[in-house]
């Protein structure tokens, strides 16, 4: 028997009317199963968000007991003013992506390709801050955005969530980790075709480097919609907080079925981003993009 063929089952047994039967109910338990799981708690904030209060207290399980409630929405929305928190939450997410692309993108170059004398200095010193915990940092950090080398205090201003979330050493030894692996006769031809360092990232690097870009963008996305302790130190102000910093603030003040309405109208985002993007978010589950292809 090959090594093809070795497993729980030989291929004998799987040519039985019995053992196929089996594995097709155990195959249809594990997909109900993981639907369950997966879907489960989406559908019923879903559910929830048009349902009254009472109703979500005596009968969370029934679908819709009394009737639909579709004023939650619309209260949620204008009232509690889901659609501004949801617009920085947009803005917030934009900006880290952009910031987080320019600074890895433009570090890993500089370490990668260019590598001038002092190199191996810079990539242990970027490689050390992986070591240090964030919470260290987070006092230090917070003293030179209220108090910056240069300009006026940073609070409330998105430049106090952008800059932190782009100095990302992870993203920026991620991209020079596949800088690394790119041709290097190919740089070479563009040389000595006279293209300086920034014609050949624009038109060289950047190009054969979508899939790095794409592994990192979701990297970024991901960890600005996540964070909550940073935007609600240097985002004091309700008018220009998040949806995951102003939500938990206001949830005493609000009914719970205007509250579960908010949540889901919160869950849009990252439902909307991966049916978008689920292709890159797949393979960056597994840094495909991070390896030579």
């Amino acid at each position: 028997m090959s090594d093809v063929d070795r497993g729980i089952l030989s291929g004998f047994d799987r040519r039985k009317r019995s053992v196929r039967a089996s594995m097709a109910g155990v195959h249809v338990l594990l997909v109900v199963g993981l639907v369950v799981a997966g879907l489960g708690p989406i559908l019923w904030l879903a559910k929830a968000a048009v349902t009254s209060t009472q109703d979500t207290i005596s009968t969370p399980l029934l679908v819709w007991p009394n009737g639909i409630d579709w004023a939650n929405l619309a209260q949620a929305w204008f009232e509690v003013h889901v659609d501004q928190y949801f617009l920085n939450t947009l803005v917030l997410a934009f900006g880290s992506w952009v910031f987080s692309i320019v600074v890895a993108t433009t570090a890993g170059y500089g370490l990668s390709v260019l590598r001038p004398r002092y190199a191996g200095i810079l990539n242990g010193a970027v490689l050390a801050t992986l070591f240090v915990p964030s919470v260290v940092l987070l006092v230090p950090l917070y003293l030179t955005i209220v108090h910056p080398p240069v300009g006026h205090s940073l609070l409330n201003n998105y430049l106090a969530v952008w800059l932190p979330a782009a100095t990302n050493a992870f993203n920026i030894l991620l991209v020079k980790r596949f800088f690394d692996n790119l041709p290097r006769e190919v740089f070479e031809a563009a040389r000595t075709d006279g293209a300086g360092p920034f014609r050949l990232f624009w038109s060289i690097v950047l190009p054969m480097s979508r899939p790095i870009l794409g592994v990192v963008s979701v990297f970024a996305i991901i960890a600005s919609l996540k964070d909550y302790l940073w935007p609600m130190l240097v985002l004091p102000d309700p008018a220009v907080q998040p949806l995951g910093v102003r939500l938990p603030a206001i949830q005493s003040q609000v009914e719970l079925d205007v509250f579960l309405a908010a949540l889901a109208m919160s869950t849009v985002i990252p439902i909307v981003l991966f049916l978008a993007f689920q292709r890159v978010f797949l393979r960056s589950a597994g840094l495909g993009g991070a390896v030579k292809g």
